[in-house]
């Protein structure tokens, strides 16, 4: 993505001699970690389920961490887990974890934390909810009964942040409450906060405080894209996760023993349409977009030749390919035809009239707005070309730019005609289909979704999910599998672009240990294994 929350950009804020030598207890004085919050004006929200919270992921923790690159399990509040078929599941807790505020973790913290968000599925952001069927802690484990075979659905299962039950017990409403106080157990606890700047305090009774080798965890809020680029050329980040033109020139030259970069493979990025809206509710209209779009263009231009074009199939490949139904032609990537796509239209009811409009079938020329999250430069010149490849058609399409907390609530309650989707490269295959697709995972248009935002509800879709959830096999979750990309190539919910890289740009003067090419421990993301195995030059 142009830009991921919680991980961007800061300017420095210490002189330069602090920033060379190392605390009296042999500490890192601080590194400078990005954005903390989205929107003009960030407000103080530490609820790790919120759409609108600051930076959380080094104050709560989960149970496994799953990384994003190798989906290798790491132990973390649990130490480990076993499955009793493939309905339930047993977690072993670590001893001698503490809250921030000195109170022990438990199985109690555990269980609430599953519970809270199963009856609020506005707080599922992983999609658990309709699946867990109960909780229960016995001292120091926690078992988890499911109503299908959930062996699958692990790395979410795992990476919920657990919060604690007594200050959660009392906060009301869940989804509205901020939690102001931040008291998890990871390695930082909140400083200082306001609209500009955030600041994070490494805890000296973190259970593995002893791998924690930075002091303080740095924040700027900067919601200019150009500014944060200027930035990163100046060397004033240590780590930054932002779409940048020409990286080798205007960030590695200008230092290139310590300003490195990793672009791992990421998500697809497709074009979403508002489903509940004429005319993206007719399929014969979506599949005639299939070949309207310049996919290449996009890679080339708009990504300045980082990224690859994606597969209809809703597949990353190469790396999924062992997935790939081998009847589908060219592994689904369609080829970019004007002529084809015109037809298609044409043969569907939406002819042009005597300006070369393309009506729809109300009579009335088609026109829809585009929107992308203001500062997301890469997708702005993606949506302009996408926008040119629509006016081929005799389709007007208008980019709107709003701050990106507008745009995100109005994605999440359908307020949009269309917009960049990113889904999949995650460590489950069944997530990575479900995520844009399953009926769970949306809501009426006025309610916030969860992940399927384009509003896609299929009968036949949720059986293959359901299918691929249950399927103890390999077999049977191949052909469950085929079936999904049948539907993506078939019913065209979204209509997949270009592979989207996980940017990633980090400076070795003040740490090293970061994920590269060399040591793909994890990505930008994973902050909590970053965190724990950053150390100061040399050591």
């Amino acid at each position: 993505m142009a830009a991921a929350v919680g991980m961007g950009s800061v300017a420095c804020s210490a002189g330069s001699t602090e920033a060379e030598g190392l605390t009296a207890d042999g500490l890192v004085p601080f590194i400078n970690m990005g954005d903390y919050a989205p929107g003009a004006s960030p407000q103080r929200n530490f609820n790790p389920f919120s759409p609108n919270k600051a930076v959380v992921g080094f104050t709560f923790e989960t149970l496994y961490q799953v990384d994003g690159f190798n989906c290798a399990e790491t132990p973390w509040l649990a130490t480990a887990y076993q499955w009793e078929g493939t309905r339930k599941l047993t977690f072993t807790l670590r001893d001698g974890v503490k809250w921030h505020d000195g109170k022990p973790f438990t199985a109690d913290d555990v269980v609430f934390t599953y519970e809270m968000i199963k009856a609020n599925p506005a707080l599922d952001l992983m999609g658990v909810g309709p699946v867990l069927e109960s909780v229960t802690g016995h001292g120091s484990t926690v078992t988890m009964e499911f109503t299908s075979p959930a062996v699958l659905l692990f790395a979410k299962i795992a990476k919920v942040e657990i919060v604690p039950k007594h200050i959660w017990e009392k906060a009301g409403d869940p989804v509205r409450f901020t939690n102001d106080d931040a008291i998890g157990t990871g390695p930082y606890r909140v400083k200082t906060f306001n609209a500009r700047q955030m600041v994070l305090d490494r805890d000296p009774g973190y259970w593995q405080a002893d791998k924690v080798k930075v002091k303080e965890l740095r924040f700027t809020h900067s919601p200019e894209g150009q500014v944060d680029q200027l930035r990163l050329e100046r060397g004033e980040y240590d780590m930054n996760s932002m779409f940048v033109p020409d990286i080798e020139k205007v960030y590695v030259a200008k230092d290139p023993e310590h300003n490195k970069y990793w672009f791992s493979p990421g998500g697809v990025i497709s074009l979403y349409m508002n489903l509940t809206k004429a005319p993206f509710d007719d399929v014969a209209f979506r599949r005639a977009l299939t070949s309207a779009f310049d996919r290449q263009g996009i890679a080339d231009k708009a990504q300045f030749g980082y990224v690859e074009t994606a597969s209809q199939a809703g597949l990353i490949l190469p790396n999924q390919e062992e997935w790939l139904d081998g009847d589908i032609q060219d592994g689904g990537k369609i080829a970019y035809d004007v002529g084809k796509a015109k037809k298609a239209l044409d043969d569907a009811g939406y002819e042009l009239d005597g300006d070369n409009r393309r009506l729809g079938r109300d009579g009335k020329p088609l026109e829809f707005e585009f929107t992308v999250p203001t500062g997301w430069n890469d997708w702005i010149q993606a949506a302009q070309i996408v926008k040119g490849d629509f006016r081929e058609l005799g389709i007007q399409v208008d980019v709107a730019t709003p701050q990106q907390a507008a745009y995100e609530a109005d994605r999440a309650v359908g307020n949009y005609d269309l917009l960049f989707g990113v889904y999949g490269g995650d460590c489950n295959i069944h997530k990575d289909f479900a995520d844009p697709l399953a009926s769970a995972q949306s809501a009426e248009i006025g309610k916030p979704a969860v992940s399927n935002f384009s509003r896609w509800r299929d009968d036949t879709t949720d059986g293959l999910l359901n299918t691929l959830a249950s399927a103890d096999d390999e077999q049977s979750q191949k052909e469950a599998v085929h079936g999904l990309q049948r539907v993506m190539m078939d019913e065209v919910p979204n209509i997949p672009l270009w592979y989207g890289a996980k940017w990633f740009q980090y400076r070795t003067k003040r740490v090293t240990g970061w994920p590269s090419a060399e040591d793909p421990y994890g990505v930008s993301t994973d902050v909590l294994l970053i965190i724990t195995r950053l150390r100061p030059p040399g050591s």
